[in-house]
């Protein structure tokens, strides 16, 4: 369709069109035309109410009779003329326009349309140009699909007549297949029956062939030319062991049992027939390696001697003792030419019996190999072992201690080698070689220990302990690993002997040295050995100066013999200690590495509460004989250098003791003695069983001496600081405490201030005054350089002159209270008391 070709006017009712003639189609000329028609042909509100009204009337008018469908009944009702109205509408406007069109000699692209009739008849005419376009191709398709259905009518007909043919065919080949299938089950049926008869008796004689067996392994068995060593033993032996297994796991068979019995006989007879083989070939070697010692020349030659018979000859070998053999020589003959006489006769027979270790009989068998190779090596090895040993008894016993454990440890790391050579994968299991190596350090332990436990000197028993535990143990044994584990045992039993005999020793030294001290008159000689100490040592600082004074076990002029000789030497090189102080800290400093830390903690507190109660009898002694001062300072610095010298072992020193408790049972026999209760009833009554139910407690308390040291030490330090007080403002202290008294009681006063009391005058105020200045000018700075004297470490000095200060200008202090409050300055004048000031600087010169 063209556009538009010119507007409407306001009275027009359409536009008029035409169409173009360019449109591909009907349809697509009839969307067009639609499409423009309703963008261009808007109708007014008025116009289209006209519409609605000309579609009511036409709505329900007749449709004339020169437009009705042939063959259309007359009597149709309203509501069909409206349904058949539009397929009518369709025809006419399909015959009509055609009509239309064809009489005006016009196309249907080139129609002009002048109002909306002419727009509906051509819509319709349009309609009806493009269905019969799109049925046209329908048409054609199905004319062609009928052509296609004659021709496949025809291939069916002669497919029918075919298939028939085929049925019969079919019929056939079912009653060959039938046949054919059934020849065919016979023969896989008759297949499998053959191949379940071949299989039963193939399992029948294999299970028969271990029962046939038996004949076979037992003549080979007895027959004269089969040795142990040969080749065809260990498949026979590996046989027999497979036979065994099978009967014993099938006892349902006929005979099961009989079968294993002589199965099992064959297999003794055959594994002693190998123990002995092993014996013999040890034996012989071991006899060749010490006939080789005896003569003192090592042979390379590996060929066994043999008797008249063609035998080998086994000897014992003499019980006399071997030469002594170089170094150089010894392995040559103790273990190559061992290796080489018994290992080509052992070699291939020991790897079998170990590769079945996991059989009891067999893990027996090789068990036994172990014993028999331990007993000849003990043989060869015991006498050469023990020559060295006793070649260096005459030593000294640490000399000895190492020389003879290091030559063990070489001796354990050779044999392991061997061993292993003999027995692969053996000798990693330390109870194996254990039987030869223990005794081989037993000799060693038989002839260590009877010198050992004579010991007196702990110094020598700590230096024992030491070797064992640094220089074998860790250095050697830890060092060398599997190879020397086998050394362990002994050397633990070793080191535990001595540690018993150094904990015996040690306790002993503590009873005797240290609690059972006699102290001689020079060794209470206090301040007098301190003041040659000092001048001795020209001004040198002493414990306290540096308190942790390392006491090593190097330290060998601190002796910890019983001997006198040695204590009063010992006493000697630190004459400021108390001989029981310098003896228990030696005695701790010996013991912390050489014990267990729980049996180091219970000697730890014995030695500590009894030095300690050892010093405080020393004090006492020297408080009589010297003064209190002396004693105490005397007390006080033991306690400190004991408690400074201990405080760098890593141990708790205390104990826990146990008691039996019989309080709570004290009234139940006053009941029984008193007659309340019967101990001849039977009943659950009686007193006996009642006293015996209740029984005694256990009551646990745990003493700590370190914490009593710290006690004690401070409630000395306290006496102390309150003897040097009282010293030195004594006057004071007893004015003050009167003063107190005077104004608690008041009728005591007679109404008298306190100024006009007979004790509180300005005069005796005054000469109190005076006395304790004097004791601060005199007799405190003698106790200062006492305490100087005993303490020298500057910072003890402070810690204990603070409260001593503190003490006397606080008595100072109370009594220019009194003066203030209670006298007159004429008064104060005339007691002419230390102002603050002063008196601190008095006292800071004199510390």
């Amino acid at each position: 369709m063209s556009a538009p070709q010119k507007q409407a006017g306001p009275g027009r009712t359409a536009p008029g069109w035409k169409a173009s003639s360019n449109l591909p189609g009907a349809a697509s000329l009839s969307y067009t035309v639609a499409n423009i028609w309703e963008q261009t042909a808007i109708l007014s509100p008025s116009q289209e109410a006209a519409l609605d009204q000309l579609a009511d009337l036409c709505l329900h008018r007749s449709i004339p009779p020169h437009i009705q469908q042939p063959g259309a009944a007359a009597g149709e009702g309203q509501a069909g003329q409206t349904s058949s109205r539009p397929a009518t509408a369709a025809g006419t406007a399909e015959a009509g326009l055609s009509t239309s069109a064809t009489a005006n000699g016009e196309s249907l692209e080139e129609a002009v349309l002048q109002n909306a009739n002419q727009l509906y008849r051509w819509h319709a005419e349009l309609e009806a140009a493009r269905t019969i376009e799109t049925e046209e191709k329908y048409r054609q398709y199905a004319a062609t699909l009928q052509g296609h259905l004659q021709t496949c009518s025809s291939i069916m007909q002669a497919a029918d007549d075919a298939l028939e043919l085929f049925e019969q065919l079919k019929a056939q080949h079912r009653d060959v297949s039938s046949k054919t299938k059934s020849l065919h089950d016979s023969c896989e049926r008759l297949v499998s029956e053959k191949d379940g008869l071949v299989e039963f008796a193939d399992a029948l004689h294999s299970r028969l062939s271990y029962f046939d067996e038996l004949e076979r392994i037992a003549s080979h068995f007895h027959a004269a030319s089969l040795a142990v060593d040969s080749t065809e033993f260990m498949p026979l032996l590996k046989r027999l062991d497979d036979c065994i297994t099978f009967v014993t796991a099938n006892p349902q068979y006929a005979d099961s049992g009989a079968y294993a019995g002589r199965f099992r006989q064959l297999q003794a007879r055959a594994l002693a027939t190998v123990r002995s083989k092993v014996q013999q070939v040890l034996r012989y070697a071991a006899e060749q390696v010490a006939a080789a010692v005896r003569q003192g020349s090592p042979s390379t030659s590996g060929r066994p001697l043999e008797n008249g018979n063609g035998a080998h000859a086994i000897t014992t070998p003499r019980s006399q003792p071997p030469q002594r053999l170089p170094e150089s020589a010894e392995t040559a003959l103790l273990y190559v030419r061992f290796r080489t006489v018994a290992e080509p006769g052992l070699k291939g027979l020991l790897g079998g019996i170990g590769e079945r270790r996991k059989r009891p009989e067999y893990a027996r068998l090789l068990s036994d190999c172990h014993q028999i190779y331990c007993e000849m090596r003990i043989l060869v090895m015991g006498p050469i072992v023990r020559e060295r040993v006793a070649a260096h008894a005459e030593a000294a016993l640490t000399s000895l201690m190492r020389s003879g454990c290091s030559y063990l440890l070489q001796v354990c790391t050779m044999e392991h080698q061997l061993f292993e050579a003999f027995f692969p994968g053996e000798a990693a299991d330390g109870a194996a070689l254990s039987l030869l190596i223990q005794p081989l350090c037993t000799i060693l332990y038989d002839t260590l220990r009877p010198r050992y436990i004579q010991l007196q000197d702990l110094d020598e028993l700590c230096q024992l302990v030491d070797i064992l535990q640094q220089e074998v143990l860790e250095e050697g044994v830890q060092r060398k690993g599997d190879a020397v584990a086998a050394m362990r045992p002994v050397l633990g039993q070793t080191l535990a002997d001595i540690q018993a005999r150094l904990i015996f020793r040690a306790q002993a030294f503590i009873k005797d040295a240290v609690a059972g001290f006699q102290p001689k008159t020079a060794d209470l000689d206090y301040p007098a050995r301190l003041m040659e100490a000092t001048a001795a040592s020209n001004g040198t600082e002493e414990a306290e100066a540096d308190p942790l004074i390392p006491l090593s076990n190097g330290d060998a002029h601190l002796s910890m013999s019983n001997s006198e000789e040695q204590r009063e030497s010992g006493a000697e090189t630190y004459p400021a200690w108390y001989a029981p102080v310098q003896r228990t800290l030696l005695c701790l400093s010996k013991l912390y590495r050489c014990v267990d830390a729980h049996i180091f903690s219970g000697l730890a507190q014995e030695a500590v509460a009894a030095c300690t109660i050892s010093v405080q009898l020393a004090s006492r002694v020297i408080g009589k004989k010297a003064g209190a001062l002396d004693g105490q300072l005397f007390l006080i610095k033991q306690l400190l250098i004991l408690r400074e010298q201990i405080a760098p072992f890593e141990a708790e020193f205390a104990v826990t003791e146990k008691d039996l408790d019989f309080s709570h049972m004290r009234n139940h026999m006053r009941r029984i003695l008193g007659g309340q209760g019967s101990i001849f009833s039977l009943s659950a009554d009686n007193a006996m069983l009642q006293l015996v139910g209740r029984g005694p407690r256990i009551i646990e308390s745990q003493v700590d001496s370190k914490k009593e040291l710290d006690k004690l030490l401070k409630a000395t330090c306290e006496a102390f600081i309150m003897a040097i007080t009282k010293l030195t403002v004594e006057p004071m202290l007893s004015f003050i405490t009167k003063v107190t008294a005077f104004r608690v009681a008041p009728a005591l006063s007679a109404g008298q201030p306190l100024r006009q009391q007979a004790f509180a005058k300005p005069e005796r105020l005054a000469e109190m005054v005076g006395k304790v200045r004097e004791a601060l000018q005199s007799a405190l700075p003698k106790a200062v350089n006492k305490m100087k004297l005993y303490l020298s470490n500057a910072s003890t000095h402070g810690i204990l002159f603070r409260p001593i200060k503190s003490n006397v200008a606080e008595a100072h202090g109370q009594i220019a209270s009194l003066l203030e409050s209670d006298y007159t300055s004429e008064d104060a004048e005339l007691v002419q008391l230390l102002p603050p000031p002063e008196l601190s600087a008095l006292l800071d010169s004199i510390c």
